[in-house]
């Protein structure tokens, strides 16, 4: 069983709650304490979470779990509402590295509960109880790949930067590779030691979360795929069916 007695009090867990009606970017957060983690769940909309290590990229009914000390910065797509909780960093649980997570029906409901509830006070005997499961959910949550790990060598944060401005093709890798200063080989070799990826699965995963952040905006299928470069609607729900298991639709609506 957990232990929740803490000397600064006897709560356990805190929430927030806010919606945005547009498109937006959120001022940077500071954690300026180790004391707290936070889970931030998006109940509609998809949110984009930035750290100094990458990019996490948020659609409906899933969460990023933030470890204590982090700090990041958010940005918003379409109409997004947001509830949030925070939990005491001594339980440690979900791991100690960003990651976006699939939230279970149960914790859903458990963070909408907590969320009316305001905070969860351990020295009251029905909302210990609440904690005591939320707990339980966190450290049965499961990541999903929607991580976009950022370089941190110049040459290859400069053809991030490049990538990340870059929509259909227009500018060739041949070029972003010129403009960067560096080889495709001393590219390739970066991006695999710092990110662990190629630059091939990089500039996959770039596109996918961007097809995300479309699709929350209400896009079609067949803007988003000339938007992004792709020959046909059918070859992008390839991709996107190949790299999360679903189609766009489909995966929304799940």
């Amino acid at each position: 069983m957990l232990n929740y007695r803490h000397p600064d009090g006897t709560v356990r867990i805190r929430s927030f709650g806010v919606t945005f009606h547009n498109a937006q970017a959120v001022p940077p957060v500071l954690q300026r304490t180790a004391d707290w983690h936070q889970l931030i769940y998006a109940t509609r909309g998809v949110m984009t979470v930035f750290t100094e290590d990458g990019a996490w990229v948020v659609p409906p009914h899933r969460a990023v779990w933030i470890p204590a000390g982090f700090s990041y910065r958010l940005e918003t797509s379409g109409e997004v509402a947001i509830r949030s909780l925070y939990l005491l960093a001594q339980q440690r649980p979900a791991g100690r590295l960003c990651s976006v997570v699939n939230v279970t029906p149960l914790l859903r409901e458990l963070i909408v509960r907590t969320s009316l509830i305001g905070a969860l006070d351990s020295s009251i005997p029905q909302q210990r109880r609440l904690i005591g499961v939320i707990y339980d959910e966190l450290n049965m949550l499961k990541s999903v790949p929607l991580q976009l790990p950022l370089p941190q060598d110049r040459r290859a944060a400069q053809f991030a930067t490049l990538a990340a401005a870059e929509r259909g093709g227009k500018l060739r890798v041949t070029e972003m590779l010129r403009q960067a200063g560096a080889s495709r080989r001393t590219l390739e070799r970066i991006f695999r030691a710092e990110t662990g990826m190629s630059l091939g699965q990089w500039l996959r995963r770039q596109k996918l979360l961007e097809a995300l952040k479309l699709v929350a905006a209400g896009e079609s299928v067949k803007t988003i795929a000339m938007d992004l470069g792709y020959n046909s609607p059918s070859a992008f729900v390839a991709m996107f069916r190949r790299e999360l298991g679903q189609t766009p639709k489909r995966y929304f609506r799940t």
